[in-house]
């Protein structure tokens, strides 16, 4: 795996701020994301914690969940079938 979760929802928390609870939900989303091998598949990208990262920094505002579920959004607008990476609702 090229996700490694611990120093992800580290990095998350860093990087976005927000609580433990939003930063675990991120990351399982971001492992379920990387077992299924849809973005990567459709991106011809590895998912890794820099590239997350990254990613996220791209959305306009918002802690790790907010960020993640608009690029998830994206994702959906670019090439359908992501929705069930969203986010709803943690702990916090």
């Amino acid at each position: 795996m090229f996700i490694d979760p611990d120093r992800l929802e580290t990095r998350l928390r860093e990087e976005f701020g927000g609580t433990s609870g939003e930063s675990r939900v991120v990351v399982r989303q971001a492992v379920d994301l990387a077992d299924s091998g849809q973005y990567e598949a459709d991106a011809e990208t590895t998912l890794t914690n820099d590239f997350l990262i990254d990613e996220l920094a791209d959305a306009p505002d918002g802690g790790p969940s907010e960020r993640w579920n608009w690029w998830i959004g994206s994702l959906e607008a670019a090439y359908g079938g992501y929705d069930r990476f969203g986010i709803r609702t943690y702990r916090k």
